[in-house]
């Protein structure tokens, strides 16, 4: 009876403990935008535990949205949760032990882009309390893997794709500023990581802020040779992700950046096909668990 009674204690001390872990939290944080001279807002992730323990400090991932999701960052913001890690924490449940920064880009000209000009709000996902939706199965191209050999670039120059993640650098400084000064952020370990556009926009901002970041992981957009210097002088460890099906931004456009930061002395690079997967490789990249250990590695310390 005593060992029974024992357990019987262990088992509601524990169940008070893990009564007593804060929610995860979703906040809106308002802020102007200096390209656009417009209040606009963020979406900030608080993951579970946050308020529980005021001494804690946490791990951040900058995570950077798709050319679909872009918005006014107030009503269509939103938009913005439909991939990546702030899908998987506050959608999918998952228990990611970051403070998540999780900006919309601006439409600037790209509303009458097909994809975003039909899209709908039915799109946006939801989150249940009580019930983890059904995720959408990664697309399962038709055509075979063909390996192409790398290619250099002609028109596209640095700043990457057309009106992307580059015009608002100094809104995701200010941004990245504000949470370090105002949240428990462990600054020696920032992450950036985006997809597509927002793969074309972690290494412009990694190559523009080298310093501010403990690793990056740019999803299924290659990084131009000229941004490379600047990520390999400081070390800073890299994991890129291209898709071998992939139409949309060609796994044979990743070998020149990739192959400059070796050339420039860089140590730490991992790039990663997914020889079987389309344009979107984010989905199993953001739903496994390699990619979130692997961050946890690496601290500017």
């Amino acid at each position: 009876m005593k060992v029974f009674a024992l357990f019987i204690l262990v088992i509601s001390l524990y169940s008070d403990v893990h009564h007593d872990i804060s929610k995860e939290q979703l906040l809106r944080v308002p802020y102007t935008s200096e390209i656009a001279h417009e209040e606009r807002e963020f979406f900030l992730y608080l993951p579970k535990g946050y308020e529980t323990n005021k001494e804690k400090e946490w791990p951040v991932i900058l995570f950077l949205h798709g050319n679909g999701e872009r918005g006014n960052g107030k009503d269509e913001l939103e938009y913005s949760m439909i991939h990546g890690p702030l899908n998987e924490a506050w959608i999918q449940h998952r228990d990611l032990p970051f403070i998540i920064i999780s900006p919309q880009l601006h439409m600037f000209n790209m509303g009458e882009v097909s994809y975003i000009k039909n899209r709908s709000r039915s799109s946006i996902p939801k989150r249940y309390e009580d019930s983890i939706p059904e995720k959408s199965k990664p697309f399962k191209p038709s055509w075979i893997m063909d390996p192409l050999p790398a290619k250099s670039f002609d028109s596209i120059t640095e700043t990457g794709l057309p009106d992307g993640w580059y015009r608002v650098e100094s809104d995701l400084i200010h941004m990245l500023d504000y949470v370090q000064k105002n949240y428990r952020v462990r600054d020696k370990q920032i992450y950036l990581t985006g997809l597509s556009y927002g793969g074309f926009g972690t290494w412009y901002m990694a190559s523009k802020h080298p310093d501010r970041f403990a690793a990056i992981a740019p999803v299924v957009g290659w990084g131009h040779p000229e941004l490379m210097q600047p990520i390999a002088s400081e070390q800073l460890p890299v994991w890129c992700f291209a898709g071998g099906r992939d139409r949309t931004v060609k796994p044979e456009y990743f070998y020149a950046g990739m192959n400059k930061l070796e050339e420039s002395g860089h140590k730490d690079v991992r790039f990663t096909i997914h020889a079987d997967m389309g344009h979107d490789t984010w989905k199993r990249v953001y739903g496994s668990e390699e990619l979130y250990n692997w961050f946890l590695q690496h601290s500017k310390d």
